[in-house]
């Protein structure tokens, strides 16, 4: 047996670099997005029931704060997924794949995606 083995193998305690959690960070948002869907679906399909469904479902998002913060994580996770899914683009091009220029890219996406979130959730409030 190779005596260099790894001796700690928890994720918790090792460092990942800055482009490594984006790219956590965009698969998670990925399955929120997945597992969000539902709830937007029930919001749509009550909104086409019937004319009162669409008033119910206009006032749930209006003036519940669970389902606001619900749209709000949601949203979100859209705007994060979709500027961390360019910045994967642009390193299927071959660019940023270097460590100066992915730390870079990672740092523009978290900024980017950090202001967008942010007037996404003034929008919804």
């Amino acid at each position: 047996m190779n005596e260099k083995r790894p001796v700690n193998l928890d994720l918790r305690t090792i460092k990942q670099p800055l482009p490594a959690i984006t790219s956590i960070l965009h698969r998670v948002t990925g399955l929120a997005l997945f597992f969000g869907a539902f709830f937007m679906l029930y919001a749509l399909g009550m909104s086409l029931e019937s004319e009162q469904g669409f008033e119910a479902a206009a006032q749930m998002l209006t003036e519940s704060f669970f389902a606001r913060l619900i749209a709000w994580g949601l949203v979100s996770a859209l705007l994060y997924h979709f500027f961390a899914g360019i910045k994967h683009l642009v390193m299927d091009f071959g660019h940023c794949e270097e460590l100066e220029s992915g730390k870079m890219a990672a740092k523009v996406t978290l900024v980017v995606s950090a202001v967008s979130i942010l007037l996404a959730g003034v929008w919804i409030w």
